[in-house]
Parts: C-alpha cells; structure tokens; sequence
C-alpha cells in the first residue's frame, strides 16, 4: 500500500511539473518572449504597434484586407497597398521606415534601406527563407524554398535547363502558345471588329499552355487538371499565411487540411507519373527529350555520374517538387505579368502606340524571332514599368540565422525580416515625386541606371537567389505581346474595375475586361 502511494506521488509530481513546464513554454511562447522581443527593437529606436496577445497585427490586418476589398480602387490608382499589403504601409505610414509588425506572436523587422536589402539579398546564407507555416510547402518547395547545401545542389541541377541555348530552343513553343490565344481573340472579333474580352483566364491559358509545353513536351489540356489543383492549393495557402499558425494544427483533420492534403497527394501522384515514365525511356535508351524536365534530368544523371554517387543527385521526389514549382510558378508570374501590361497600355495608349511601331518596324506581321525579340527597347522598358508599380510578389521574407548587425540594429537568431518590394518600388525618396505614375522611359537606359545601382528593383528577387526564371517569363512575355500588338489595340471597357489583389501573385480581382480591335 505504501508503495503505491510512493508512486502516486510521484506520478502526480511529474505530472504537475510537466503541466507547469507546458504551461511556461506556452505563456513564454505567447507574452514573454514577443514582449522581450519587443523591448529589444524598441531600444533600437525601431516603432510599431504594441504586442496583442497571441494575434499581433494580424486581426487588425484581415479587417482592413476586407474592408479594402469590399470596394475596388477609386478611379485608376497605382495607390492599391491597402488591399495588397496593409499591415506593411500602415506600419510605414504611422512609424516611418523603420518599423515592425507583429505576425501572431512573432516580430517582422520592414527593411526599407538599399544597402541593407542588399546585405540581405547577399548573405542568402545567413538570411534564410522562413517558413513559419508548414502548410505552404503542400503548395511549393523545390529550389525557391530549400537553404544550404540542399539549394546549392537543386540550382546547380537545374542551371542548364535556363540557360540561353535552351531558352532559344524553347521560342517555337511560346510562339504556338501565344497563336492559340491570337488566334481565339480573331475569331473573337472577326464579326464585328471588336469585342468586350475578359483577357486574365485566356492569359492564364496561354502561360499554362506554354510551361506545359516547354516543361513537358505536352499541351494545357493535358496538364488542366493540375493547374486548377494548384490554383485552388494556393488559395488555401493564402488563407492560411494570413491566419495565426498554431503548432501542431496542420495535424488536425480540419476541413482545410483535408483539403490541402488531397490536393497535394492528387498533384504529386500525376506529375509522379510524367517523371516516372520519362525515367523509364532514358533509362532504356530514348534520346533526352529537349524540354525543361528533359535537361533536368539529363542534368541530374550527369551529376550523378561525375561523381558515381547516386546520392549526389536529385530524388525522384525532388525531381516531382521541382516540377510543381515549374507548373505553378512559370504559369502565375507570366500571366500576371501579361495581364497587368495589357491593362496598363490599355490606359496608357500612348504606349501602346509605341509598343506596336516598335514590334512592327522589328517583324512586321512576320513571326518574331529571338534576337528581335532582345531588341525591343520600349516593349522592355514597359515590361519593367509594369514590374515595378505591380510586382508578382510585393513582399519577401528571411529569417536571420544568427545574432547579426544589420545597419544600426543588431538582429537576433531567428529574428524576422520583411522586404516590402511594392513598398520599395513606389518610394518617392528613391523614385522621385513621380513614383506612383506609369513612365517606362525612366527604364530607357536600363535598370541599372533607373536604380543608380541601388537595390530597389527586384521584382524577381536579388542576389544569388534571384529567380532561375526570369529571363523565362520576360522571353515568354515578350513573345505573347509582340504577337498581340501585331493584331490587336485595346482600350479598358466601361465594366473593367480596378481592383489588384493578392492570392501569391498580383491579379486583378474582377478579371481584366478589355476591349479588342482588329487591326
């Protein structure tokens, strides 16, 4: 009897300890630690709100995100970053730029000085990519959300898949992709001359249709069903990147987990199957196929080889998250791209006008080949215009992997970085009074010259971990308007609204209607 009760105690001593330890690591995790953190940036001379419990900023953010988008913008303003990124500006607005917000009980330090940003960008080893919720990888992993050796070895592997030749080989493929949605706009306006289109799902179309071709060796309708899996995943990723993230959560059998999970297995299972089958023809003799996932894998042999390890490679389950990252990200960047320029040079007509002399004293109505398609000065400094006041992504985010001095302030492990690119991209300090207007010809001696060698034009990233794709996307965008502009003016119709919203990438909430004139 008195054993038992000797191991009664004892168990209810350890049992309350461990109930005092859980409650400590939960009340440290959700006031004592945010409220150290904070005192630590104060000291700085950094400002911004003061620490809610548990939440932050992130109540307020979600009511001024749906208030914002309740309504479109007024007139056509370039000023939409209450409806893209309000924490960030209001933080700004009230405390200038140097400032933080508060994502659930977690600090985000805004870094708004170039030679910072660039000290960021530089040391991608030390300021690595966060990934505060474990949900966005059932989205996106491959080499945009790997660090260390990991990323060295994907980049290394995926290199020769972007490099000049293989972009060359890839024109005919933008080309034929681009004619198809020419071609259903001529239908289109072929009775009448013109007609009302909403551009935005024809777009998505075409930069499907080409990264399917160009990545796979098929067509859009073949890969359909995975870029409307995609397209939904991400919504769910957006959802819960705005939402506070509880550890363990993503274990729970919530509708939106269940959710999310099905989709991922789905999407896996079906590019699985390309790369499996792809697999099984090179290993049996079948000559490389001459598309992204080809050079990808001939790449990854070829390392394998060199060094007679398999394990220097890539798996089979690298090889599927990399091709996910191709059918997601080469389809929303591009597109969005797409859209927002035609939407701009439909409000801007003078530079359409430009933009269409341009292509036509290169081509004429004849098919635009690679080297005049380097040389189309405006159409360029349109592009980049349009990249910088609507940037796919407005906001990068790292995390320091060490105590580090950043500027006058002295980062902790672990600490939070924001890097607001829209924010950046419209700074009148850094642009001048007139950096919420659409003027290309600030680009018409380059970027470098635009930005006086600062970093504060990285709509694709900077540094060594600028993204592997963007000569892709401005090849591709490039074709597509070149081919657009040769057959088509457009205006904004009476019914198109102005309304930029985020959901990963930058896209117009109510679609793009256009109207398109036969030339």
């Amino acid at each position: 009897m008195e054993m038992e009760n000797r191991f009664l105690i004892w168990l209810l001593f350890v049992t309350g300890a461990a109930a005092l330890y859980v409650a400590y690591e939960v009340l440290n995790w959700v006031w004592f630690k945010p409220k150290k953190i904070e005192k630590q940036l104060q000291e700085q001379g950094l400002k911004g709100n003061p620490y809610r419990l548990l939440y932050g900023d992130l109540k307020e953010m979600q009511k001024t995100l749906k208030k914002a988008c309740s309504q479109p913008v007024k007139g056509f303003s370039h000023a939409f970053e209450p409806r893209v990124i309000p924490l960030y500006q209001d933080v700004v607005h009230k405390y200038g730029k140097n400032g933080y917000a508060w994502f659930g009980p977690e600090a985000s330090v805004i870094v708004m000085d170039p030679e910072s940003i660039k000290e960021v960008t530089l040391k991608y080893d030390v300021f690595n990519k966060p990934h505060s919720n474990p949900l966005s990888k059932l989205l996106l992993r491959g080499v945009v959300s790997y660090e260390g050796d990991k990323w060295v070895k994907h980049r290394k592997i995926i290199n020769p898949a972007f490099h000049q030749d293989k972009l060359k080989h890839m024109l005919p493929s933008f080309h034929t992709s681009a004619m198809e949605t020419v071609s259903i706009w001529d239908a289109m306006v072929a009775e009448k001359g013109s007609t009302e289109v909403d551009v935005l799902p024809y777009l998505q179309t075409l930069t499907s249709d080409a990264i399917s071709r160009t990545a796979f060796g098929s067509n859009y309708e073949e890969g359909k069903r995975i870029f409307e899996l995609q397209r939904e995943q991400a919504e769910l990723v957006v959802i819960a990147l705005r939402s506070l993230y509880i550890p363990g959560w993503r274990f729970l059998p919530t509708k939106m987990n269940r959710r999310m999970k099905s989709i991922s297995k789905v999407v896996n299972n079906s590019i699985g199957i390309i790369v499996s089958e792809r697999i099984k023809a090179m290993e049996a003799g079948v000559a490389c196929e001459d598309d992204l996932l080809g050079t990808l894998l001939e790449s990854n042999f070829k390392e394998m080889d060199e060094h007679g390890k398999k394990e220097v490679g890539l798996s089979i389950q690298d090889v599927i998250e990399e091709c996910k990252l191709f059918y997601f990200a080469g389809q929303e960047t591009t597109s969005t791209l797409l859209v927002w320029t035609m939407v701009l040079l439909s409000k801007y007509s003078h530079w359409q006008t430009l933009a269409r002399e341009e292509v036509l004293q290169h081509f004429g109505t004849k098919k635009p080949d690679y080297d005049g398609l380097h040389h189309l000065k405006t159409v360029s400094m349109i592009l980049y215009e349009v990249l910088r006041l609507y940037p796919p992504v407005p906001v990068i985010a790292r995390r320091s992997t060490q105590e580090i001095k950043l500027g006058k302030m002295t980062l902790p492990a672990g600490g939070l970085l924001s890097l607001p690119i829209m924010l950046l991209h419209r700074d009148t300090e850094l642009w001048g009074e007139d950096a919420l207007e659409f003027k290309p010809e600030r680009f018409a001696d380059g970027v470098s010259h635009a930005t006086k060698g600062q970093v504060i034009f990285f709509p694709f990233g900077w540094g060594p971990r600028i993204c592997i794709a963007q000569n892709f996307a401005l090849l591709e965008a490039k074709m597509a308007m070149a081919l657009i502009l040769q057959r088509f003016s457009f205006e904004l119709s009476p019914s198109y609204t102005h309304a930029p919203i985020s959901i990963i990438t930058l896209r117009p909430q109510y679609g793009a209607h256009l109207i398109l004139h036969k030339i």
